[in-house]
């Protein structure tokens, strides 16, 4: 697959009015997540948004977010109109949900690549298929490759292909939110050497099993909330 060359070092985001800082890349991420994961308490209110930022699986880096912290990544989305409040009737607490796919006009494959690189960091394109099964059920790696050029091919562009680390056989890839530049041959080759940056296939699946676990018992908990308030 052919992708857009781009000059080691150079800042791709130069034009970018958009550009995100971690916690809003975290919340935005989530929201998308949860839309596919949860449908049933989606749009999510303050409180279920910052656990699910706070999540400890399918994180990284894993964070620890206050829901003050949370509540003004939130402002600063709902100003760059990527997150929407939403009121639903009959609700006490107000409720988001977010416009990604209305604002970069993507559909759910390319939403679903491109939500594993704002969750996960720089990820080859076989890591993101294990990854992304619950958003999207990608066929082949190929198919994912086609929803990475897509983003990548956008102006500006939402991802790029980092260059290869000597003795690697897959490339990988990085969202483009957070105005970040391409990092060069060898800061990659040190990130690639790193412990926590590779992680294979099992427990990638491992991981995401205890997640859809860790959404059953939320979405059950939320069931029981619901059900005990109507006898107040």
């Amino acid at each position: 697959m052919e992708s857009r060359n781009v000059e080691a070092g150079g800042d791709v985001n130069a034009d970018r009015g958009l550009i995100l800082d971690p916690v809003e890349i975290r919340v935005l991420a989530v929201l998308a997540e949860k839309e596919a994961l949860t449908p049933d308490n989606y749009p999510l209110s303050l409180n279920a948004l910052t656990g699910g930022c706070n999540q400890l699986s399918s994180r990284d880096l894993v964070m620890n977010l206050s829901e003050y912290t949370v509540q003004e990544a939130l402002r600063g989305l709902i100003q760059k109109r990527l997150v929407a409040e939403v009121s639903q009737a009959g609700a006490r607490v107000a409720k988001y949900e977010h416009r990604l796919r209305v604002r970069f006009l993507l559909e759910q494959d390319k939403l679903a690549v491109l939500t594993m690189l704002m969750l996960r960091g720089p990820q080859t394109a076989g890591e993101i298929r294990a990854r992304s099964g619950r958003m999207h059920d990608f066929g082949t790696v190929a198919d994912v490759e086609a929803g990475l050029q897509f983003l990548i091919d956008k102006f500006p562009p939402l991802a790029a292909r980092l260059p290869r680390a000597p003795g690697t056989k897959e490339a990988r890839y990085m969202h483009l939110l957070a105005g970040d530049e391409i990092p060069d041959a060898a800061a990659v080759a040190a990130s690639e050497a790193a412990p926590a940056a590779s992680r294979g296939d099992r427990l990638a699946l491992l991981e995401e099993e205890v997640a859809r676990l860790r959404d059953e018992y939320a979405r059950l908990a939320q069931q029981f909330e619901d059900f005990r308030k109507q006898f107040e």
